[in-house]
């Protein structure tokens, strides 16, 4: 998968500075090409250059330990979300036990809810 060796920089400073500074680049390059000149391409590549440096201060910001300090979180497994579903339910049931209710284990008729 392409996410297992691309390696983001979470919500920190350097992912901030990339998403603002991309976001005023373009911004600039889309008004120069509308208000200065319209050589689309000139500003094209500028907003293209000015991008490949931001990305670069973002990556040493990285580096210099504003990016992200723990690994990305990984979803859990179908087993792992089974699992804590039914401590989930086993921890409810508990409380409906003690009110009276018949046991749903799992099936809602079970417990009259239909």
């Amino acid at each position: 998968m392409a996410d297992e060796h691309h390696e983001d920089h979470g919500n920190t400073v350097a992912a901030w500075f990339l998403t603002v500074s991309w976001i005023v680049v373009w911004t600039a390059a889309g008004l120069a090409i509308i208000l200065l000149d319209e050589n689309v391409v000139r500003w094209t590549v500028v907003g293209l250059a000015a991008s490949v440096v931001c990305a670069a201060v973002a990556g040493l910001l990285k580096k210099a330990g504003m990016g992200r300090t723990h690994p990305r979180p990984a979803p859990l497994t179908r087993e792992q979300w089974e699992a804590g579903g039914s401590e989930r339910a086993g921890a409810g049931q508990a409380g409906a036990d003690a009110a009276g209710e018949p046991e749903a284990a799992g099936e809602p008729e079970a417990a009259g809810v239909r």
